[in-house]
């Protein structure tokens, strides 16, 4: 096991957003506010517009037609984050919604996600040094460091509370401008013009933006800049006509597979089982009948074949019949199991949450156990791995669907040999991610590729390729005792969960650069907070504790839609329904009694138990609950399913759900919706097995997913707040597989405490 000494040492340091950043930020933060205060802290736009826009700060652009341009540093990937934050700024600016058009930000430092980035950075510190979020000069350090390295990511829903102010106050800025611009044409006092729909207007004087944008831009800003009251809003809260539907339905939007460059070429790549592994021999002759094929491009860990067209590419691959060597531990989900058991019963744990004193308790009172698993779970998109580059003159265009647009310029920078600043990304739609285009591994394959042909090049991995080289959500064990009183009511509980320390290793890939087998190795034995999130229960435990047990499992993992709260929430809501039965409790009083301090939850479970008609999951009635909160947010679910001829049939899901200020109530309900159907299918299936360093799983009909016709009817009801609003696009995930399996338990008697329910026995 490598030790954090040893880490330290062999970060190069540089200018990368790293681990020894940290390390050092972290200690020494009080002294480096001096000497950064020295550093440079204004940043200017590089937003490019056209003869006829004038460009308001980083977020927006107005042209003298009055087409309103709202610039997005977040990747669409269907939650709608192209709709919702204009949405905002819009509202703000007092807009007319039908001149509002979307475009994709360029890399800037005004675009960091440092609420994503002071959440990530623990990750980056050695297990037990205090948090970053919990020291002041830490936190300034992490936001400076994350501003100065680009730290452009969207992941954890965290698009909403770290951008929302920010566009909202955009908004107000450019709003104040135009009624400056508007009141020294008319001789007037500013704060007496009003905005509504996209008209200045004072008295019967009328100017539309774009009559005033020109002027505007040249005006001063008060300080502070006033926001309008929230009762004059007439965008937020609104259905809105999503910006990103109407060319995803005439087919104009484009994504990474539906670039077409001058003198394109197509390539399709392989490389063998995970691990350590080099390509040791191919076929070239096998595929010269190919028609189409144009070159072989090799390097010591893949093969690569570039046709006219991107099947003829695949079938020379299939024909050339490469041979990969793997030197070490090629991953196995027998001794995956073996490990993470292991780890659950001799492994030393790092606690991260302890509450009272759990000892005394179980002294005293009876113990009560369970075990569960999770197997690891592939992201699988609909979208496959795929972007295009065209490299010329020492500098790269790069086409890409990216979750980290820096990362990705990063990577293929340091593949080519030339700055970042040398490589342009122009990021794209994605067709869903869910965690997957955090890797940028595919953006160094492909500059590699255009440096070969001297022609641009689209990439695109194969299904198999996809799931072969999936960073997975990783497998998980998990142990629970709880001291139960002789009223059946919890007096301690212990929690630990045995994982790999999957957002260390994908922090080490981001920020560190590190490929996905040396971040897997760097990673072994390091504890991991993140690994335990969403296991820090709500309810009034007077005595808790949870610990992380490492575990090296041999895959690379990464985050997954709703990361470890998944497999988390499954352990603890079905442990409560356990709990609930002993007990002699049904189970929504048996939480309900435990809900001290928390009223929003509360009220999640009181509203779930109305809408559904909750009949307390009595014996064979086939209804389970469960609740969980994550960021913020709040959710109560009940399920009706049963154990069927062809498995699991669930005939309905009803959720009740408390995000706060709802910003786009259809879009919170598709994610809601969409996030319910992701946690179904991950009951059912989405996960794989390994055998010899190879996923058992090979194409989508494998994973088990739920058809359309296993869907159930779906209903979900919001609890109306003022509170601020928090992302929505996971929320939905992590409390249903629980509330099923729960389910299942009051229809058939059975237990299920394994991801997915009816998942391999080994």
């Amino acid at each position: 096991m490598t030790t954090e000494a040893e880490m330290v040492e062999k970060d190069e340091g540089g200018d990368r957003f790293s681990r020894r950043k940290f390390l050092i930020g972290g200690g020494l933060a009080a002294g480096l506010v001096i000497a950064w205060g020295v550093w440079p802290r204004n940043y200017e736009s590089n937003l490019s517009a056209a003869d006829n826009e004038e460009i308001f700060g980083a977020y927006l652009k107005i042209s003298r037609e009055g087409q309103i341009t709202v610039v997005v540093p977040q990747s669409e990937m269907g939650q709608g984050v192209y709709t919702v934050l204009p949405q905002i700024l819009a509202d703000e600016l007092g807009a007319d919604w039908r001149t509002v058009a979307v475009e994709p930000a360029p890399i800037n430092p005004l675009y960091t996600n440092t609420v994503l980035a002071r959440d990530w950075a623990d990750t980056l510190l050695p297990a037990g040094v205090q948090k970053i979020t919990d020291n002041a000069a830490a936190k300034w350090v992490t936001d400076n460091l994350a501003i100065r390295n680009d730290f452009i990511v969207t992941a954890d829903s965290t698009s909403i509370p770290n951008y929302a102010k920010r566009f909202r106050e955009a908004g107000a800025a450019a709003r104040v401008l135009l009624c400056k611009a508007a009141g020294t044409k008319w001789g007037v006092a500013w704060e007496s013009c009003k905005v509504e729909n996209g008209i200045v207007s004072h008295g019967d004087n009328k100017l539309r933006f774009g009559e005033l944008a020109a002027e505007a831009v040249s005006q001063d800003l008060p300080d502070p800049v006033p926001l309008r009251p929230r009762t004059s809003s007439n965008l937020v809260g609104q259905d809105v006509p999503r910006l990103d539907l109407p060319s995803k339905l005439d087919g104009s939007a484009n994504f990474a597979g539906d670039i077409r460059l001058p003198d394109m070429v197509y390539a399709s790549i392989r490389r063998g089982p995970i691990g350590e592994t080099k390509l040791k021999s191919f076929n070239r002759e096998g595929a010269n009948k190919i028609i189409g094929l144009i070159d072989v491009v090799e390097t010591d860990g893949w093969i690569a074949a570039v046709a006219t067209n991107w099947w003829a590419a695949n079938r020379a691959l299939d024909k050339m019949s490469p041979v990969f060597e793997t030197s070490g531990l090629l991953p196995d989900s027998a001794k995956i199991d073996e490990a993470l058991t292991k780890a659950l019963e001799d492994g030393p744990g790092v606690r991260f949450v302890a509450r009272g004193e759990t000892k005394p308790a179980f002294d005293e009172h009876r113990n009560i156990e369970a075990r569960y698993t999770a197997e690891a779970a592939l992201h699988a998109p609909m979208e496959t791995r795929t972007a295009a580059a065209d490299y010329k003159d020492g500098r790269l265009q790069l086409w890409i669907a990216t979750q980290a647009p820096a990362a990705a310029a990063r990577s293929a920078a340091k593949a080519l040999g030339i700055g970042r600043d040398a490589v342009t990304v122009y990021p794209m739609l994605a067709g869903g991610s869910f965690g997957r285009n955090l890797d940028s591994e595919i953006a160094a394959q492909v500059a590699l590729i255009a440096k070969k042909m001297e022609r641009p090049v689209q990439l695109m991995w194969s299904r198999a390729e996809e799931m072969m080289h999936d960073h997975p959500r990783p497998p998980a064990q998990a142990r629970l005792n709880a001291a139960v009183d002789k009223a059946g009511q919890i007096q301690a509980m212990q929690i630990k969960i045995a994982a790999p320390a999957a957002a260390r290793e994908q922090s080490k890939r981001l920020f560190d650069e590190m490929d996905a087998v040396t971040a897997m190795r760097r990673s072994n034995g390091e504890a991991d907070a993140k690994a335990v999130e969403g296991a820090d229960i709500a309810y009034a435990i007077p005595n808790f504790t949870l610990d992380h047990h490492p575990v090296f499992a041999g895959v690379p993992t990464a985050s997954w839609r709703s990361a470890a709260h998944s497999y988390n929430a499954f352990f603890v809501e079905s442990f409560i329904d356990e709990l609930a039965k002993k007990a002699g409790v049904e189970p929504l009083s048996y939480r309900m009694q435990m809900m001290s301090g928390q009223p929003r939850l509360a009220r999640c479970l009181t509203g779930v138990a109305a809408m559904a008609a909750w009949d307390g999951g009595l014996d064979g009635s086939g209804q389970g609950i469960a609740c969980h909160s994550m960021r913020g947010g709040h959710i109560a679910v009940i399920a009706i399913a049963s154990r069927g001829d062809t498995g699991l049939k669930v005939r309905r899901i009803s959720a009740t759900v408390d995000i706060g200020r709802i910003i786009h109530p259809d879009i919170a309900r598709q994610q809601v919706e969409g996030g319910i159907v992701f946690g179904l299918a991950m009951a059912m299936g989405s996960s794989t097995r390994y055998k010899d360093g190879l996923p058992k799983v090979k194409r989508l009909s494998d994973l088990s997913l739920p058809r359309l016709a296993e869907v159930p009817p779906i209903q979900v009801e919001f609890i109306k707040s003022e509170e601020e609003p928090v992302g929505v696009e996971e929320i939905g995930v992590p409390a249903v597989a629980p509330a099923v399996a729960n389910a299942l338990f009051s229809a058939t008697g059975v237990r299920f405490r394994q991801l997915p329910l009816f998942g391999e026995a080994s």
